[in-house]
């Protein structure tokens, strides 16, 4: 796949359902646009037509059985659909891109949890992905058990209020997620420069302030008033 050349900055989050990934991305997004800083959201899998539908089927409990081998294809159609239809053109326009998962969670969750191991994965993403790597990706890596907890009662209320089940993951057996976690540190370890790991039970606010730091950092911006905003922001967005 060929790539345009990459002029803005490409911004992931990762951890597992429940790490509260979805919390500071919604925190990211405002401090942003007080910021007058142009930029995409997207989200992994969906983001787009066709990967809104690959979602609903990954993430269905209904869909029982599916092969290792065909969730990690299914993961990749996404992503490379994404990546043509969103996140390509978003970079060669200038843009600040935020993705809400990446290749990292395919080699979390299918090389790690599913046991198909990172080569695999990696092989994949050269090809498919045309090798396009995150500028920065922040981890967020809280206890694992309380991540679990959380993601199961999130999935429960979500599946009472709205009918839609995305649980097939939650489901899963504790051990699938210790080798998830133990992947995401590996790959932490693996690239210290780009993946900023965010570890320990810690509060919504205490996390905002780092992620602020580390964007502000890599970004290259001034540190400018933003405090009364940021208040307000963390008394209306929920825990993820």
């Amino acid at each position: 796949m060929q790539l345009a050349r990459k002029r803005g900055f490409f911004l992931t989050f990762e951890g597992l359902d429940g790490s509260g990934k979805t919390t500071q991305i919604h925190l990211l997004a405002k401090y942003l646009a007080a910021r007058g800083i142009a930029f995409t959201e997207t989200r992994q899998p969906g983001g787009t037509v066709t990967g809104d539908r690959i979602r609903a089927l990954l993430l269905d409990s209904k869909s029982a059985g599916i092969a290792p081998g065909a969730e990690l294809a299914m993961m990749f159609a996404d992503r490379a659909q994404a990546i043509d239809e969103v996140i390509a053109p978003a970079l060669a326009d200038g843009l600040l891109v935020v993705c809400d998962r990446f290749t990292d969670s395919t080699e979390a969750y299918q090389g790690g949890g599913r046991q198909l191991g990172s080569e695999l994965v990696l092989d994949l993403h050269r090809l498919l992905c045309g090798g396009l790597q995150p500028d920065l990706t922040i981890l967020l890596l809280p206890d694992l058990e309380a991540s679990l907890r959380r993601a199961r009662r999130r999935n429960h209320r979500q599946t009472e209020a709205t009918g839609a089940d995305e649980s097939r993951f939650e489901r899963e057996r504790d051990d699938f997620f210790a080798r998830v976690y133990g992947k995401y540190r590996e790959i932490a370890a693996r690239e210290p420069l780009r993946v900023v790991a965010i570890e320990g039970d810690k509060s919504v606010a205490e996390v905002h302030k780092q992620v602020i730091r580390v964007v502000e950092e890599r970004l290259h911006l001034g540190k400018d008033a933003y405090a009364a905003q940021q208040k307000q922001s963390l008394k209306t967005v929920p825990e993820d």
